[in-house]
């Protein structure tokens, strides 16, 4: 079993009135509300965050992008990687990811996706996501019917980038080059492991089992509304001929551990309403712009998560959402290490997942709280699911980074201890 943990560094400094005020968490946020000084301490501590955990044993530290927002504070993930990429040893630096379909040209992903593989020394987990309507096509202007073409595009423009020695011609529908000719290469051979961060498309599904990725099931709602999409994804690994390898999966869950069950509650109940009520408040006419959607996942029936987020919005306008209906529905795990351990066993036997992505930073949780959490879930709960999915398959979509006698060290890493990473 694989443990990655995930940051979407939201803004916790949102007024208490903001979500009677503001129309939306994203897009038309008002930029007022946004003190830079308030971010610098953000950035840093939530790197301190991130590089805790991969002291703490973590398989994986988790970035992401996202746009004009107060959600999540990542407009370059890259930037943030590449920190990541130096200041930890052996955790797997996962970008989950960068939007293809954004960059003109893309080959400024293979670039970027290159230096953090070969600054790391080979601990790149590549995250292509085609984005959310809010972040592609509100806030970066991209059309959403063209949006899918976009990507796949500069999803086939990366790869050969990666995989070419040699200058070449990429004429494409959108990417026009000259001169391609990416010569900062990635360290793994052929290019690092790619993950695919999605909501629940079909067409993701479909195109994770052809291309041989890792389905990344990136849940707002915990794992009560996951069902009908990871059991789709296995249903369409079945039709496309593919092993039930659990590796081929991954899923986020939303988590709060502490000694006892009223300890966590007490812990975790206001920062879990703070991302409830304010960070998925998301006005309903960005989520689903025509043509964003394909005709297959409508057909499918297939909810969206941003869709959900903005109904719930609209629904609960005038009404908080509490404690007990976040815990009632699944949303966030919480509880004492062993209930939280034998919950998320449950989860991942039910969704065959072996690679679990846990937030437990979320909302306005304090740094010391997600440390504490960090540090608990790790020496608690990780060695009671570690054994997981281990004897009976192989992981083959996760990092093979250089040997550690041949990989530099900062002058900071090599006067901390460091532990081992999982076999």
């Amino acid at each position: 079993m694989r443990f990655l943990w995930f940051h979407l560094m939201p803004y916790k400094a949102l007024p208490e009135d903001f979500k009677s005020t503001n129309d939306s968490v994203w897009v038309t946020v008002d930029g007022k509300l946004g003190d830079p000084f308030k971010m610098h301490e953000y950035y840093n501590t939530y790197l301190d965050e991130l590089e805790y955990a991969a002291e703490c044993g973590f398989d994986a530290v988790c970035v992401n992008e996202h746009h004009g927002n107060a959600y999540g504070l990542m407009p370059s993930p890259n930037l943030l990687a590449a920190t990541l990429a130096r200041n930890t040893s052996d955790a797997a630096v996962c970008v989950m990811g960068s939007s293809l379909a954004l960059y003109n040209p893309p080959t400024r992903i293979a670039e970027e996706f290159a230096m953090i593989d070969c600054i790391s020394g080979g601990r790149l987990i590549a995250g292509f996501p085609v984005g959310t309507p809010m972040d592609t096509c509100y806030v970066y202007g991209t059309n959403p019917s063209s949006l899918r073409e976009r990507y796949v595009e500069a999803h086939d423009l990366v790869k050969e980038a990666w995989s070419r020695d040699e200058p070449f011609v990429f004429d494409g529908q959108f990417n026009q080059q000259r001169y391609v000719n990416c010569w900062t290469k990635p360290v793994q051979k052929p290019h690092p492991p790619v993950w695919i961060p999605g909501g629940g498309s079909v067409e993701t599904w479909q195109w994770c089992g052809e291309q041989d990725y890792v389905y990344s099931y990136v849940s707002y709602y915990g794992h009560v509304a996951a069902e009908n999409t990871m059991f789709g994804y296995w249903d369409e690994m079945k039709r496309q001929g593919k092993d039930r390898n659990p590796f081929r999966a991954a899923f986020l869950q939303f988590v709060g551990v502490a000694e006892t069950t009223e300890q966590a509650i007490e812990l975790y109940k206001e920062p879990a309403e703070f991302f409830y009520k304010n960070c998925l408040h998301v006005d309903p006419s960005f989520v689903m712009p025509p043509g964003y959607v394909t005709e297959g996942t409508n057909r499918m029936k297939v909810g969206s998560q941003v869709q959900a987020a903005a109904d719930r919005s609209q629904i609960l306008a005038g009404v908080s959402n509490d404690i007990a209906g976040i815990l009632a529905n699944g949303y966030v795990l919480i509880g004492s290490p062993d209930e939280v351990a034998a919950k998320l066993r449950e989860v991942a036997i039910k969704f065959n997942v072996g690679n679990l992505m846990l937030l437990l930073q979320f909302g306005n949780m304090s740094t010391e709280t997600a440390r504490y959490n960090t540090k608990l879930f790790a020496e608690r709960v990780i060695p009671q699911l570690r054994d997981l999915f281990e004897d009976e398959w192989e992981h083959q979509w996760w990092p093979k980074p250089m040997a550690r006698e041949e990989r530099y060290q900062t002058a900071a890493l090599q006067a901390a201890p460091v532990q081992e990473a999982a076999e």
